[in-house]
């Protein structure tokens, strides 16, 4: 299966994102997401050689299928929309001023029908196309609207003026003001609404400016080197890059040669630089602060970190939550409902209340152009795109518009012990000297011995006593997994490092982590302690203020757990748990209320899947990542958790807030048109700026303290 995007122009309503999805589907296109609002469409090809009567059919309807070369062109200047707009008003100005100034000039029908014409005819172009197109699909869209009220007051006027011309009755006639006033203004909306949705898409914007542009490439020719400026898109696999103070690092990488401190706030959130040295890995689009490094490329390409963190946003952001399905609905009935009600409104007026046909038609007229659709069809998106491209911009990487309505439903939040609410690091809680032990000569065994082992305990122990690895001590080591370590100095003296299975022979006592032994002789017992992160214990504390039960769910020893259930204040704990039972424990709890799963390893990968929202770390394993919907980039911290909980619920309630508005205002606006109490050019000015309110307040989201 192929994977398509589409850049669409001329989308104007979520009844046109509707019309070209079911055109792609017509023609082959599968699991088919458009977004209006962005002008995207996303759907998968089991046929590439389909794709271009594809383009050819979207072209057909109404619409413009642009290359990415030609959308560049557009951001040049004035778009073709804004150049629309100002020649019709251009003429309509005049056109519209002859109602209270005193040009007498202006109030000539031939005059009238000349500033008139112009407009008419762009605004046939601009919205006609669109409109029959949507008419074809069986679709109809906002577009039929606006094209019908205009040709009416326009029709009514021409024939007015071809009746009574050279007569004073004409004037009765002369509605030229209203059809090219609708065309300006409502383009005016469009206008505003595209501007102000540019502002919507502004983070996924800002994270595609993180991409560098260039890198250093050296180039060897036999005993000489050459650094050599490309593009980072040609960077590829195996290469050896430079990279020096105040550069963006170009691709995922691992460091071959010097050390640095690295800005890596753009992907974790994390504010302070990290200190990276020899074999450290780098993330492409962070920066350089100080020092000089050289890369090699690891992932390049669609496969660096930040090219998928790019595409996860783009995804999420045209995703649906099931919340938008009721404005989908109303949209989908809403253009043929309006024209109902504004015949029933001309045919009522003229035929039961005796209003005259100029000012029943206007009704009529004032109904299509005050509706609007677009406001119910924006609110999700928009809202949506501000929530997700915010939450990117801190770290925190939502995969789809369901897991933000869900996350904020979420009542109860369940953490793995280890890597979540603990750091995955470890430290040394206690060393309990034996038969007359000297503990310099113990940290360096220590140290010495574990050196040789890629156990995260063992790492985590020779970085803590890291200053006794340059004791001159010569050691024959050997590992002997799931056992321990066997070391022989040069002296002949045995030594052996493990887990109480090494010392059972020895000791009853079985509660420490190591022990250390000499000669068949009890030297050290050492007690190691999961770090716990530096901020859990204030993170579970607001969880809990907030309403929000926290769990503890683990396969780690009951003593274990609850010493980190007591240091974090949690109260509620499942300890020495199998896969198998995480997964039966999350189902159940789920059923119960809706359940946020936080894990990093594979056996958390089912239990994942099976929560409401399953929560992922950014170091986690791949199965943890895949199976998430919602991930933490920054390591360090968990307070990232409570930004997601909280823009989650920002993000819903926005939602909710413009749904309101855009069915009020429609239920509220129609009637008063239909009831004579709106002339037609403030209905298509009312319409205008009833979506841009929409988009205000899913901007508003953008700046909003959470």
């Amino acid at each position: 299966m192929e994977k398509v995007t589409l850049q669409i122009e001329g989308m104007t309503c979520a009844n046109c994102a509707m019309g070209v999805t079911r055109t792609v589907e017509k023609n082959g296109g599968e699991n088919v997401n458009v977004n209006f609002s962005t002008g995207e469409a996303l759907f998968t090809l089991q046929k590439p050689e389909i794709l271009e009567g594809i383009v050819k059919s979207i072209n057909s309807i109404g619409y413009k299928v642009v290359t990415q070369t030609e959308d560049e062109k557009g951001k040049t200047g004035l778009s073709p929309l804004e150049k629309k707009f100002y020649f019709c008003l251009f003429f309509t100005v005049p056109l519209f001023s002859h109602m209270f100034l005193p040009f007498h000039f202006l109030h000539q029908p031939l005059v009238q029908l000349a500033l008139c014409l112009p407009v008419f005819i762009t605004g046939c172009l601009y919205f006609g196309k669109s409109a029959w197109g949507s008419i074809k699909t069986g679709i109809p869209n906002m577009d039929v609207l606006i094209i019908i009220g205009a040709t009416s007051a326009f029709a009514y006027s021409l024939i007015g003026t071809i009746l009574h011309f050279g007569t004073e009755e004409v004037h009765n006639y002369l509605f030229y003001e209203t059809a090219a006033t609708i065309i300006t203004l409502v383009m005016l909306g469009n206008l505003l609404e595209h501007k102000s949705v540019n502002q919507t898409t502004s983070s996924l914007k800002e994270l595609i400016k993180l991409q560098p542009a260039k890198a250093l490439k050296i180039e060897s020719h036999g005993d000489h080197e050459h650094i050599k400026e490309i593009d980072f898109k040609m960077v590829r696999k195996g290469d050896i890059l430079q990279v020096n103070t105040g550069d963006k690092i170009p691709v995922d990488g691992i460091i071959i040669k010097g050390d640095a401190s690295i800005d890596e706030s753009m992907i974790t959130g994390e504010s302070n630089p990290v200190e990276k040295q020899l074999n450290s890995s780098v993330t492409g689009g962070t920066i350089l602060v100080s020092g000089n490094i050289r890369i090699k490329a690891e992932r390049v390409g669609n496969e660096t970190t930040m090219s998928q963190i790019i595409e996860l946003v783009k995804n999420a952001q045209l995703s649906k939550p099931v919340i938008q399905r009721l404005g989908d609905k109303v949209s989908a009935i809403f253009v043929p409902a309006v024209l109902a009600i504004s015949i029933i409104t001309f045919l009522l007026a003229y035929f039961v209340f005796a209003v005259s046909g100029q000012k029943a038609m206007l009704q009529s007229i004032a109904v299509l152009v005050i509706s609007c659709p677009c406001a119910m069809g924006l609110a999700t998106p928009t809202a949506l795109m501000v929530g997700i491209g915010r939450a990117a911009k801190n770290g925190v990487l939502i995969k789809g518009g369901n897991t933000l309505e869900n996350f904020a439903s979420v009542k109860q939040i369940v953490f793995d012990k280890t890597g979540t609410l603990s750091t995955g690091e470890f430290k040394i809680k206690q060393i309990h000297l034996l038969n007359g032990a000297d503990e310099k000569t113990v940290k360096t065994m220590l140290c010495k011995m574990e050196s040789s082992s890629s156990h995260p305990i063992a790492k985590s122990i020779v970085r803590e006593l890291t200053e006794f690895q340059k004791e001159n001590l010569s050691l024959q080591l050997k590992e002997q997994k799931g056992i321990g370590i066997t070391a022989t100095d040069s002296n002949g003296n045995n030594y052996q490092l493990g887990s109480y299975k090494v010392a059972s022979h020895l000791t009853t006592d079985s509660s420490h982590n190591l022990y250390l032994i000499k000669n068949d002789s009890l030297l050290a017992a050492v007690d190691i302690r999961d770090e716990l992160k530096s901020d859990s214990t204030a993170v579970i504390a607001l969880l809990k203020k907030n309403g929000i039960r926290p769990i503890l769910l683990s396969g780690d020893t009951k003593v274990k757990c609850m010493e980190i259930a007591a240091m974090t204040g949690i109260t509620e704990v499942y300890s020495e748990q199998t896969p198998e039972q995480k997964l039966s424990i999350i189902k159940k709890l789920s059923l119960a209320e809706p359940t946020a799963m936080v894990g990093d390893g594979i056996n958390d990968s089912a239990a994942l899947v099976q929560a409401t929202v399953g929560i992922s770390i950014g170091n986690a394993s791949q199965a943890a990542i895949q199976s998430a919907q919602l991930i933490l980039l920054n390591t360090k911290e968990l307070s990232q958790l409570i930004f997601a909980k909280n823009i989650s619920n920002h993000t819903l309630l926005t939602i909710k807030q413009n749904l309101f508005w855009a069915f009020f205002y429609n239920i509220v606006a129609i009637p008063i048109a239909a009831f004579g109490f709106l002339n037609p050019m403030l209905g298509a000015l009312a319409m205008a700026f009833s979506d841009v309110i929409v988009i205000g307040n899913s901007i508003r989201l953008k700046y909003k303290k959470i």
